[in-house]
């Protein structure tokens, strides 16, 4: 994925496998590695599949379709969720996929140190799990339990939430990559906290450094988000499933997870 250009977080690899073990497979050709893909299933009805790349002499030839084919197959009965390239939408409309929503990726430096929040922000670690898996159940398709505990313990990152006399607004994690950071998810339920503790993790990171955030578009105050910080499109990828769509708060998602595992 590094060499690919996807600049993935440093510890992605151990969480990802959180999330389904069985999920990640690769394809060899006279035992050299040439292709791989994720096909994670969350549970009986819903699997996601990322992490899909072809080694560049290898593509053209029927390898990368064999290996999707796999991690379709392990996901058999599922809604199966995907996030392409824009320019592949046709080619993945003819094997079944429905256009959802376009996902955009918004990237800055982190510049200054006027960066508090105006809501109190806590560790995310300390919250009640339970209350974190329900915010998480609202904003994704299936409980994610081992997911997500990995995902906000992950070493080097910074995992926050915000918490008051009404219950968990907000909680958010932001990870260490190859070049920068990543966000993901940032899950709220109210603009107010999602600013709140999307500040508090910029708070965290080294002057000078880049952050991403993925949103999905048809949350129009995460696009009020990243313009108020004057984050500029990166890139951008096309939300497709094959199967019912699955039921979200999309208004609560103001940064998705990861484009590779949903």
């Amino acid at each position: 994925m590094r060499e690919a250009g996807w600049n993935p977080g440093l510890h992605d690899a151990n969480t990802f496998y959180c999330a389904d073990p069985d999920g990640f497979l690769v394809g060899e050709l006279d035992g050299q590695p040439i292709a791989t893909v994720s096909g994670v299933r969350y549970n009986d009805a819903f699997g996601f599949i990322g992490c899909y790349i072809v080694a560049p002499p290898f593509r053209g030839k029927g390898y990368g379709l064999a290996i999707h084919e796999a991690a379709r197959r392990h996901l058999h009965g599922c809604t199966q969720g995907g996030d392409g390239v824009l320019e592949n939408i046709e080619k993945y409309r003819r094997i079944g996929r429905v256009f959802a929503h376009r996902n955009a990726r918004y990237e800055a430096v982190k510049a200054g140190d006027d960066w508090e929040p105006a809501l109190a922000v806590c560790d995310a670690v300390g919250v009640d799990f339970d209350d974190i898996a329900a915010l998480d159940r609202e904003c994704f398709p299936s409980a994610r339990a081992r997911f997500l505990s990995a995902g906000i313990r992950q070493p080097g990152a910074f995992a926050l939430a915000v918490k008051d006399a009404t219950g968990l607004r907000a909680y958010s994690v932001i990870r260490p990559c190859f070049r920068g950071w990543k966000i993901g998810p940032l899950f709220a339920r109210d603009m107010a906290a999602a600013e709140s503790v999307f500040r508090a993790l910029i708070r965290r990171i080294p002057a000078g450094d880049p952050f991403v955030l993925d949103i999905p578009e048809p949350n129009t105050a995460a696009g009020d988000l990243v313009a108020r910080y004057r984050m500029r499109e990166v890139f951008a990828t096309a939300r497709m499933y094959t199967g019912p769509f699955p039921q979200m708060r999309l208004d609560r998602i103001f940064g998705i997870t990861t484009f590779e595992l949903g």
